[in-house]
């Protein structure tokens, strides 16, 4: 998916890793700006952790600021989390398009 700006690249990612945390039927709260989720198909976790992490990472404040600033610096902003109990890594990742864009 391609979005205008960093922010919604973070947006993006955050819904994400919130949508796979919360992945067993859990609605997410509507937010103000829709973005599509189609692509991000459902993961099935076997242990607590990964979801706690997803979560953590998507709320905790100082793990945004390192994402934007990321991407900010024309880095991808990426994020993995692994279930042990079963083997499983899942990256999250984002990136700009371009320099210019704000």
């Amino acid at each position: 998916m391609v979005v205008r700006n960093r922010r919604l690249v973070l947006l993006w990612l955050r819904r994400q890793a919130l949508r796979l945390a919360n992945g067993h039927g859990l609605p997410l709260a509507p937010e103000p700006v829709r973005l599509p989720t189609g692509d991000v198909r459902p993961v099935r976790f076997h242990g607590s952790h990964a979801p706690q992490e997803l979560r953590r990472w998507a709320t905790h404040g100082p793990c945004q600021d390192h994402a934007i600033r990321a991407l900010e610096a024309g880095f991808p902003a990426l994020f993995t989390v692994l279930d042990p109990a079963v083997g499983l890594s899942l990256t999250l990742a984002g990136w700009r398009d371009c320099p210019a864009d704000q």
